[in-house]
């Protein structure tokens, strides 16, 4: 399946990172965290992308168009440093489509912009600022086998070191829990897509707002709860983590250098 990454945004929450480069752009270890999603789904053979771009978008294509593989891969350098002989490849049979879908377009707008690149197949998207350890075959086989699905997303627990409290109507506290065990979902932004969510979607609308209570509405939207690794970098702390993760490695969202790792 093709796999659309919303690539556009500012990453205002990042901003000592985005005012020189896009959210996706930022680095978990040495690789933007766009191309840790990328290499995710492409080990799970989906390697047909559209990125969406907006803000920064010549970082992004600058970036691909001068991509070295041998920063993230094993080599044999001879010639006296003249030959490089690379011993595997990352994207070497990656499609990228580089799709302009405006600086200040929402979701919504970016996912209109390139419906035409789409065709009548269901499709792969991501906000492309998380990751996660997700067994991508096991939710796709879930949500395909419904009949009456138009979209579907990884829901998980909300990352946030915060508390929910409750209380009564003169301040007293009647519960406390932290947040992420508090029966709550977010939406991961881990997306599996059929050609009718158009017929959902309004120019201008936000896509998780009007059109998804539309589909929930019709019951044509579901979520597929999911209770392993997960992190959006959102903030600097988000960053910080994420590194750690790396480079302890491998990281949770590496699934290609699992032991024992295929795309079964």
């Amino acid at each position: 399946m093709k796999v659309v990454l919303f690539c556009g945004g500012l990453g205002t929450r990042l901003r000592d990172y985005s005012d020189a480069v896009p959210k996706p752009m930022v680095k978990i270890g040495h690789r933007p965290v766009l191309w840790h999603i990328m290499r995710y789904y492409a080990h799970y053979g989906h390697t047909e992308f559209i990125l969406c771009l907006g803000y920064k978008a010549d970082v992004i294509k600058d970036y691909f168009l001068n991509y070295s593989e041998a920063a993230s891969n094993d080599f044999v350098l001879t010639g006296g440093g003249r030959d490089v002989h690379l011993l595997n490849s990352d994207i070497d049979d990656w499609s990228i489509a580089f799709v302009d879908t405006g600086m200040d377009s929402n979701i919504g707008e970016r996912l209109l912009a390139v419906k035409d690149y789409l065709g009548d197949e269901p499709f792969l998207a991501n906000y492309a600022d998380g990751v996660s350890d997700l067994h991508l075959p096991t939710m796709l086989k879930d949500v395909q086998s419904r009949s009456d699905l138009t979209v579907a997303f990884m829901a998980t627990p909300p990352q946030l070191s915060l508390h929910l409290t409750e209380f009564e109507e003169d301040g007293r506290v009647s519960s406390i829990q932290p947040i992420s065990s508090a029966g709550l979902y977010i939406n991961a932004g881990f997306f599996y897509m059929t050609p009718e969510v158009f017929d959902f979607i309004v120019p201008g609308e936000e896509l998780v707002v009007e059109p998804f209570q539309r589909m929930a509405d019709k019951s044509s939207l579901v979520a597929y709860p999911y209770h392993g690794f997960f992190r959006a970098m959102d903030t600097f702390k988000d960053k910080q983590a994420l590194d750690d993760l790396y480079g302890s490695g491998p990281a949770p969202w590496e699934v290609w250098k699992q032991p024992g790792a295929s795309d079964d």
